[in-house]
């Protein structure tokens, strides 16, 4: 008997655990959606006018940020890895296996291989491979900043534009009051609360933008240094491969 009513116990309080916890994850989904659709009318409170200026702004640049996240991925690879395939099919197969390595893998380092690879193979030197693993290393560099530029533009933009609604909103607020000839909440509330809104989405805009940018620049910075320090490996294999 004793033994029942205790499995009954713990049954209980599990059941009770549960239903507390199902409880709660509902009450966190409510909240978030009603967190959501208080942002949906805020926003449509702002006004159409500099809140879809600065919506077609955040989604501009979350466009450029997706596209520069999804290139940099890609371009990503091992330099390490590379410079050991090269090196093994330099003292199996010479110049022309190493070639064939750098030219079946992708990513911007094998590409400045490639082009280094290339002027040996053609007899042109060690020097000359030098500068072309140079020359190509700052194309390659272009291509993984492409557009970053015009993310930093819409960081810049997107709280300027809220800026200005905000100083739009408080003339529209003095132009009530003067319409009306008296100073009252009633009057001045709506043209002061777009100028707020305006600027708060403007900020939001800003932060999440921020973010992406420096996630998309801390990504350019390690493949550059991975090309860097690649790029010396394989001069240095070249001339380790002359002798």
């Amino acid at each position: 008997m004793k033994k029942s009513l205790t499995i009954l116990t713990i049954t209980g309080l599990a059941f009770f655990g549960n239903v507390q916890t199902i409880a709660a994850q509902a009450e966190k989904a409510e909240e978030a959606g009603f967190s959501l659709q208080l942002l949906k009318t805020k926003f449509i409170e702002g006004g159409p006018g500099f809140m879809g200026i600065v919506l077609l702004a955040l989604i501009l640049g979350l466009a450029i940020a997706i596209e520069r996240i999804i290139y940099l991925n890609m371009a990503s690879t091992n330099p390490q890895k590379l410079v050991q395939s090269i090196e093994d099919a330099l003292a199996d197969g010479g110049i022309e296996a190493a070639k064939e390595v750098a030219r079946n893998t992708k990513g911007p380092v094998a590409s400045i291989f490639y082009q280094g690879l290339k002027r040996v193979g053609d007899g042109e030197g060690i020097d000359a491979a030098e500068k072309a693993v140079v020359g190509y290393g700052g194309v390659q560099m272009g291509l993984l900043e492409k557009n970053v530029s015009w993310l930093t533009l819409f960081i810049a933009l997107a709280p300027m534009l809220g800026f200005m609604g905000t100083v739009i909103g408080m003339i529209g607020a003095f132009d009530a009051i003067e319409t009306a000839g008296t100073i009252s909440a009633e009057v001045v509330a709506h043209g002061i609360k777009v100028a707020l809104l305006t600027t708060v989405f403007g900020l939001i805009v800003a932060i999440i933008l921020q973010i992406l940018y420096n996630y998309i620049v801390s990504k350019i910075d390690s493949i550059v240094n991975g090309m860097e320090d690649a790029s010396i490996s394989l001069i240095d294999l070249l001339v380790k491969h002359k002798k």
